[in-house]
């Protein structure tokens, strides 16, 4: 297993120098695995929406404060296309109750404050699921070449 304290360490600095970025409207899933991926060379695979992969890496059974380096998870209802789903939403923890995430820009806010910010029309008010520790997001992981 690679050192999981320096791939949160790479995936957490990728992830700030992309503060303020309008790249990832609606990819918040996409924001944080290429936090993980492009900064350290890996592919992992995961759900094909927050929500899906909060199911599948379980994130329910890990509440409250989420440790530096976890996936934090949270429902969200809205539409993609032409289709009304829980779709989810996602972020990074940075520690300290703090998250950075993709939504209207890449942004950082307390994990409990996402709840309360101001949805995109058509879409719900974000609700905290969990976190999950990057042991479990690296299950079946792959070296690549960025």
């Amino acid at each position: 297993m690679m050192n999981e304290v320096i791939l949160a360490e790479n995936a957490i600095a990728w992830a700030k120098a992309h503060v303020g970025s309008k790249e990832y409207q609606l990819k918040c899933l996409g924001f944080i695995e290429d936090s993980l991926e492009k900064s350290n060379g890996i592919e992992i695979f995961g759900g094909d929406s927050a929500k899906e992969s909060a199911a599948l890496y379980a994130a329910h059974e890990n509440t409250g404060l989420p440790p530096k380096g976890t996936f934090v998870f949270y429902g969200c209802v809205g539409v993609v296309g032409d289709k009304l789903a829980d779709w989810g939403h996602c972020g990074l923890s940075l520690g300290n109750g703090e998250v950075i995430h993709a939504w209207n820009v890449v942004r950082i806010d307390n994990y409990l404050e996402v709840e309360r910010l101001p949805a995109a029309p058509g879409w719900s008010q974000p609700k905290y699921i969990g976190w999950v520790p990057l042991e479990r997001i690296l299950v079946g992981y792959q070296k690549k070449n960025y």
